[in-house]
């Protein structure tokens, strides 16, 4: 029905198929903290993956179970999403993943890209550019937009020793600039 109330996408399969789907997506973003994908399809692993973290915080044996449902291979991930991605996310009320759209994957379709990402990671994309553009601004001798001073709280307000992994990666980055010709 063309414009109906949905309560979540079908992306073109049946329940299963994309049930199945979402499993292979929420299972590899666990295992490699990022994926690159389809804009829909990350859109709904998101909820999809923001439910199975907020399991962990609750770490009792019922959570465990639900956990063990949804991911393919849970003896190799488990240990990982009841403890690294638990402790991670311990203060965090919620907002675990970042959707980042890309240019299309491929040329022929044309399809919206985007890449799924696990927040304040050793991968995390805004951390990374966030250092960028103070390393950016300290060489130019420039102030510091207010952007830029958003996005260093953002980055740096749930992590644990955020500021300091924040002026360690801008050091990174500065004697990275100062290195190339």
């Amino acid at each position: 029905m063309a414009g109906g109330l949905q309560k979540y996408r079908h992306l073109g399969r049946d329940s299963a198929h994309r049930q199945a789907l979402l499993r292979n997506l929420v299972t590899s973003l666990i295992k490699n903290e990022s994926i690159h994908t389809t804009h829909p399809k990350a859109k709904e692993a998101q909820r999809l993956a923001e439910k199975l973290i907020t399991l962990a915080k609750r770490n009792n044996e019922t959570a465990k179970r639900k956990a063990q449902g949804i991911l393919y291979t849970p003896d190799e991930l488990m240990p990982k999403l009841f403890g690294e991605l638990r402790e991670r996310y311990a203060d965090r009320p919620g907002g675990y993943t970042r959707v980042l759209r890309t240019e299309p994957k491929d040329k022929y379709s044309q399809a919206p890209s985007a890449i799924l990402a696990l927040v304040d990671g050793p991968r995390d994309m805004r951390f990374a550019m966030t250092a960028a553009a103070v390393a950016r601004d300290r060489a130019l001798g420039k102030e510091h937009t207010d952007i830029t001073h958003m996005n260093v709280d953002k980055v740096t307000k749930f992590r644990k020793n955020g500021q300091k992994e924040f002026e360690d990666m801008v050091a990174r980055i500065q004697t990275l600039k100062t290195k190339s010709p």
